[in-house]
């Protein structure tokens, strides 16, 4: 399968959830087998001797193929979440979405010094959620740090708000 394919599976839905946003829904990619697998092969691929010790997923998206590519590599899964979702103690970030400030956060515990840590979601558009959790990653003092996203909205330049030192990648890109 090649990624025209998957590029083709992924359904748009105009005005949603606001007037003027083209939503990408990547749940019509899950739903076929076949698609599901060469996803999974495609973003194993791109993270084979790296070294990922942690796979961070972010809510909710970001819990479907964060912990199928931490399979994957034979890495841990880590979730970062929206307020009051995590028992134990948090560091927290909030952030400027597209349509309002948010708040996500992680286990304090929940990463150290040696992890190499591929932090994951489904879409990047204007990049504030990922920069947030890049952020919490970063404050936990890992040993190296990924990003990755399986759709990215190139006309609204989220990569231009990370650090040129990280490396980070989409699978999939889209014109707004």
């Amino acid at each position: 399968m090649n990624l025209d394919n998957l590029k083709s599976s992924v359904r748009n839905i105009p005005d949603f959830p606001i007037p003027g946003i083209q939503f990408k829904d990547v749940t019509t990619m899950f739903k076929d087998p076949e698609i599901l697998k060469a996803l999974s092969l495609e973003l194993k691929k791109m993270y084979e001797g790296k070294g990922i010790t942690k796979v961070v997923g972010i809510e909710s998206r970001g819990f479907i193929m964060g912990p199928i590519m931490a399979l994957e590599m034979n890495a841990g899964f880590i979730p970062i979440r929206k307020p009051g979702k995590l028992p134990a103690d948090t560091y927290e970030e909030t952030y400027e979405k597209e349509y309002g400030l948010d708040t996500i956060q992680i286990h304090k515990d929940a990463l150290n010094e040696d992890d190499v840590v591929l932090i994951h979601d489904d879409l990047l558009a204007t990049g504030g959620t990922m920069l947030a959790a890049y952020k919490l990653v970063k404050k936990m003092g890992v040993k190296k740090i990924y990003v990755n996203f399986l759709i990215e909205l190139e006309d609204l330049k989220g990569m231009e708000l990370f650090p040129k030192d990280i490396e980070v990648k989409s699978l999939i890109k889209f014109d707004k």
